[in-house]
C-alpha cells in the first residue's frame, strides 16, 4: 500500500512541475533572425509570432528573396523555441524520459 501511496505522490509532484513548467513556456520569447539580422522574428513560448523585423535595406530586394528570409527568420526562432521548451520540460520531469512531449503548437 504504502508504494502506490509513493507512486501517486510522485505522479501529484509530477503533475505539479509540469503545470510550472507550461507556465514558463508561456513567457518564453524567442528571436530568430537571417539574413545577417535583415529579418527577425519572435515567437512566444507557444509559438505566436508577436513581432517581425524587416530591414528598409531589404525592402529593396525582390518579394522571393524577402519571403525566403522571413521563412528562415521564422524557422531559427521555432528551433530556437523548441530548445528551450524541451529544456524546460527536462527540468520538470528530472530526467524521465519524456522531453519528446507535445505541446499543443
Amino acid at each position: 500500500m504504502t508504494d502506490f501511496k509513493k507512486i501517486l505522490d510522485k505522479a501529484k509532484e509530477l503533475e505539479t512541475k509540469m503545470k510550472e513548467s507550461q507556465e514558463n513556456i508561456k513567457k518564453i520569447r524567442v528571436e530568430g533572425v537571417s539574413g545577417s539580422n535583415l529579418v527577425k522574428v519572435i515567437l512566444d513560448g507557444q509559438g505566436e509570432m508577436q513581432k517581425i523585423e524587416i530591414s528598409n535595406e531589404l525592402l529593396k530586394e525582390d518579394k522571393s528573396m524577402i519571403e525566403d528570409l522571413i521563412l528562415a527568420a521564422h524557422n531559427n526562432a521555432k528551433s530556437q523555441l523548441k530548445s528551450k521548451t524541451d529544456n524546460e520540460i527536462l527540468k520538470a520531469t528530472g530526467g524521465l524520459g519524456i522531453s519528446n512531449f507535445k505541446w499543443p503548437f
